[in-house]
């Protein structure tokens, strides 16, 4: 797993080449990489909740433990199922393709392009809307990249057809991906929200 990602963030193309060769299954990947790399975002969203807290007007406000475990929990599972949405978005627009990819092989793309957002998910440590932002650009450009990179070589596209749509699939997954990943950062707030809205009414009654 280590190797995977260290090489993606590296040396892509031949990274790629590496990932084609294994012929590895959903659930191996999944296993080795996805539920790994998932808890980087679960798991800082839970410390910057509850141990830092992330700031709504000038004060930053923490969620209590049990609360924020949940939260985190739910979080973590609404990545590994975004991860399959996008591996079936991928094998739906790569149908132009005269040699489409399987859909096992789209879902091992997701899983590994999402690598640089995975680790782009420490910045939910510290409640700064900024550095979400720059962390936030950073980490789509080099999935942008990675896209790019991995079409023609993880799913078997030609140079000259990958090339011709290499953008416009880039493009389209890319979009679709950043809506994603839009919607899993709004459920985490509203998560967050409702978090702190419940830590506050229930201590207004602590006897209960």
């Amino acid at each position: 797993m280590i190797n995977h990602v260290w090489g993606l963030l590296s040396r892509p193309t031949q990274e790629w080449k590496n990932i084609r060769g294994e012929g590895e299954t959903i659930t191996h990947m999944y296993a080795h990489h996805v539920l790994l790399l998932a808890l980087i975002p679960a798991i800082s969203a839970f410390l910057g909740t509850t141990q830092i807290g992330w700031r709504v007007d000038t004060e930053a406000d923490r969620v209590a433990v049990s609360t924020g475990l949940a939260m985190a929990l739910t979080f973590y599972v609404l990545i590994l199922v975004a991860v399959g949405i996008m591996g079936n978005v991928i094998h739906w627009m790569s149908e132009r393709f005269n040699n489409r990819p399987s859909r096992r092989r789209c879902v091992l793309f997701a899983g590994y392009t999402a690598t640089p957002l995975f680790i782009g998910g420490l910045a939910l440590l510290y409640p700064s809307l900024i550095l979400w932002a720059i962390v936030g650009v950073i980490a789509v450009a080099y999935t942008g990249y990675l896209l790019y990179t991995g079409y023609p070589t993880l799913l078997g596209v030609s140079l000259a057809e990958g090339f011709k749509e290499g953008f416009t699939i880039t493009g389209g997954t890319l979009a679709i991906g950043v809506l994603v990943l839009e919607l899993l950062l709004a459920a985490t707030v509203a998560l967050w929200g409702l978090g702190f809205d419940f830590g506050v009414s229930w201590s207004l009654f602590p006897g209960r």
